[in-house]
C-alpha cells in the first residue's frame, strides 16, 4: 500500500488522541504511581513515525520507541544500535549483521527485511516521505539471510551511517497500517506507545522485551505544555518531573536555588539561526541579508534573551565538532556599516524613517516573543520595519515548510553529520524534499557538497566541508546566531540520565528514582 504523506498528518493524529483521551487516564491525575515520570515539551510532535518526522518533539518521542542500525553515543560518536557490526565491503557497499533476537512491541522478531522495507518504503516516491531525498544515494537494499542487511549505494556516500541513525518499522505491520502506524507506531525502543491526547500528552509504558533490558521507568509521559510560564510553574508545583530545554532562560537561575531540583548545563550542538526567503524581492539581495546581519547584536541577545546559556554560532557546525571551520567571514555588530549597504542597495529612509517593512513569523511562546521584539528593535536602528505575527507551532511550520515567509528563526537541532549541508542549502533539497526553504542557490557549493558526499576520507572530508562553511558564512542564506546550551532541569532524586550535545533523550531508559515515591 503506497501512502501520501503531508504535513496534514496531524489532522489524523488529532482524530486518533482526541479518540485516545476518553478512554485513558491524564497524567496529572496517575501520581501515585512509584515508578512513573512526566517529561516537559513544548510542542505536540507531528508524526509518531520515525520515516516523516522532521520536527524536535517528533524526534524526541520516536528517540525511545525505535532503533536504528546505529546510534549516537554522549559525545556524538556512532556505537552499534540493532546492528551489532558493520563494515564497508567496498566504498558503495556497506554490510550490517543485526543482534539475533530484538524484538518489537507486538512480539515479533526484528529482522533484515523489516529494515529493507523501512529505507524502501521512504524512497518510494508515492510514499511523500520528507527524507526521500536524503536516501536517494542508495540504489538497492539486499536482505540475504534473516540478519543481513546489505546497502548499495549509487557512489561512494560517506554521510550514509549516520543516515541510519533512522528508527526501524516492522515491515508487515507498518504496511497493512497505511496512515495510521503514524499515530498507533510499533517499535522495538525500551517504550512503547499506550495512548494520546491532543495538545496534552503522550503516554507511554516500559517494553519488558526490550533487547538492553526493561526500563526501571515503567510510565512514561511525555507533557505537552506550549506557554513558557506554565511550564515553569507546573514544574514547581511538582506536576512535571524533567525538562530539557524547555524553561525560560529568567527562570533557570530561580529553579537553581531550589533545593528539590537538579540542573545539568552543557554546551549544545543545536543551532539557532535567521533564516532568510531569497525568492524575496529585497532579501534576494546580498547586500540586504548583510546589512541585516550587521544590524543584530547577537551577544547581547544572548545575555538579556537566553542570560549567557548559549555561545555565538559561525555556521550550523559547532566549535569542536570534528569538522568545524572557525575562519569564516563574521558579520559583526556594525549599525553604521549596515545602514551604508542598506543605502549602496538602493533603499534610502523614507520620511517616516523606514527604508522597508519585513514580517517576521515566530511561535506564541514568551521567549519566542521576546526574541522577535528584541530583533525588531536592533533592525528598527538601521531603518528596518519588522512586522511580527505570530502563530501556532503546525500553523507556522507548515508556512516554513510551504516557502511562505520573509523571515523566521528557529533552531536546527540534533546536529552531527556536515552533511546537514545538503539537506539545509543545497538546489537538491528545495521543499518538499529538502529543508532549503529559502531557496538559495550557489552552483559552487552544491559541487562542494556533492563531492563531500563522496569523499570517504575524513581528513579530505574536513577540507572540503571548511569551504562550505565559507561559503555559506559569505553568501548568508543564514544569519547564524548561537549554539544554546543544554539546560537540563530535574527532580532531586532522578538517577541516570545523561545530558547529548544534541539535546538526545535515549538516557531515559536509564533513568530511576533513587528512592520510592509515592
Amino acid at each position: 500500500m503506497k501512502i501520501i504523506y503531508h504535513l496534514a498528518i496531524g489532522l489524523l493524529i488529532l482524530s486518533w488522541w482526541g479518540a485516545a483521551a476518553c478512554h485513558s487516564t491524564d497524567p496529572e491525575t496517575s501520581r501515585s504511581q512509584t515508578q512513573s515520570l512526566i517529561v516537559g515539551l513544548a510542542k505536540s510532535p507531528l508524526t509518531l513515525d520515525p520515516r516523516y518526522n522532521i520536527d524536535a518533539a517528533s524526534y524526541r518521542i520516536t528517540q525511545v520507541v525505535f532503533n536504528g542500525l546505529v546510534k549516537k553515543d554522549p559525545h556524538l560518536n556512532l556505537v552499534p544500535d540493532a546492528a551489532e557490526s558493520w563494515r564497508l565491503a567496498d566504498e558503495r557497499t556497506w554490510v550490517f549483521r543485526l543482534r539475533p533476537g530484538i524484538k518489537f512491541h507486538n512480539g515479533r522478531e526484528m529482522t533484515a527485511a523489516d529494515v529493507a522495507f523501512t529505507f524502501n518504503s521512504i524512497l518510494d516516491p508515492e510514499s511523500g516521505s520528507p527524507k526521500r531525498q536524503a536516501f536517494s544515494i542508495i540504489d538497492r537494499i539486499e536482505a540475504p539471510d534473516h540478519y543481513t542487511v546489505v546497502f548499495h549505494t549509487r557512489e561512494p556516500f560517506a554521510p550514509l551511517l549516520t543516515s541510519l541513525t533512522l528508527g526501524i518499522v516492522p515491515a508487515p505491520e507498518a504496511e497493512a497500517a497505511g496512515e495510521d502506524f503514524a499515530v498507533r507506531p510499533i517499535g522495538s525502543g525500551p517504550f512503547k506507545i499506550v495512548a494520546a491526547a491532543a495538545d496534552r500528552y503522550v503516554r507511554l509504558a516500559a517494553f519488558d522485551d526490550y533487547f538492553r533490558g526493561a526500563p526501571k521507568i515503567k510510565n512514561l509521559t511525555f507533557r505537552i505544555v506550549p506557554d513558557d510560564t506554565t511550564r515553569y510553574l507546573e514544574l514547581i508545583k511538582g506536576n512535571l518531573d524533567l525538562v530539557e530545554n524547555a524553561v525560560d532562560p529568567d527562570m533557570v537561575s530561580v529553579i537553581e536555588k531550589k533545593p528539590e531540583f537538579q540542573t545539568i548545563k552543557e554546551p549544545g550542538s543545536n543551532y539557532a539561526y535567521l533564516a532568510f526567503n531569497l525568492r524575496d524581492p529585497i532579501l534576494r539581495n546580498q547586500a540586504v541579508r548583510r546589512a541585516v546581519a550587521q544590524a543584530l547584536n547577537i551577544k547581547e541577545l544572548i545575555v538579556f534573551l537566553l542570560r549567557g546559556q548559549a555561545r555565538p554560532a559561525t555556521g550550523i557546525l559547532p566549535p569542536g565538532h570534528w569538522a568545524y571551520e572557525g575562519d569564516v567571514r563574521r558579520h559583526e555588530f556594525d549599525p553604521a556599516q549596515a545602514e551604508q549597504l542598506l543605502d549602496q542597495a538602493g533603499w534610502p529612509r523614507k520620511e517616516n524613517g523606514f527604508r522597508f517593512t519585513l514580517t517576521y513569523k515566530t511561535t506564541l511562546s514568551d521567549l519566542a516573543r521576546r526574541k522577535a521584539e528584541i530583533i525588531q528593535a536592533q533592525l528598527k536602528n538601521v531603518g528596518i520595519k519588522l512586522d511580527i505575527r505570530g502563530f501556532d507551532w503546525g500553523t507556522l511550520f507548515a508556512d516554513i515548510r510551504a516557502g511562505n515567509f520573509q523571515l523566521y528563526s528557529l533552531e536546527w537541532v540534533g546536529v552531527t553529520e556536515p552533511d546537514i549541508y545538503h539537506y539545509v542549502f543545497s538546489s537538491k533539497s528545495l521543499p518538499p524534499d529538502g529543508a532549503n526553504r529559502g531557496y538559495y542557490l550557489n552552483p559552487e557549493l552544491d559541487r562542494l557538497i556533492d563531492t563531500g558526499r563522496r569523499t570517504m576520507n575524513p581528513d579530505a572530508r574536513r577540507a572540503i566541508y571548511a569551504e562550505i562553511q565559507k561559503i555559506a558564512a559569505r553568501d548568508l542564506p543564514y544569519v547564524s546566531l548561537w549554539h544554546p546550551d543544554n539546560v537540563v532541569i530535574l527532580k532531586k532524586g532522578l538517577t541516570g540520565f545523561v545530558s547529548y550535545p544534541d539535546g538526545d533523550l535515549s538516557s531515559l531508559a536509564d533513568v530511576a528514582w533513587a528512592e520510592p515515591r509515592g
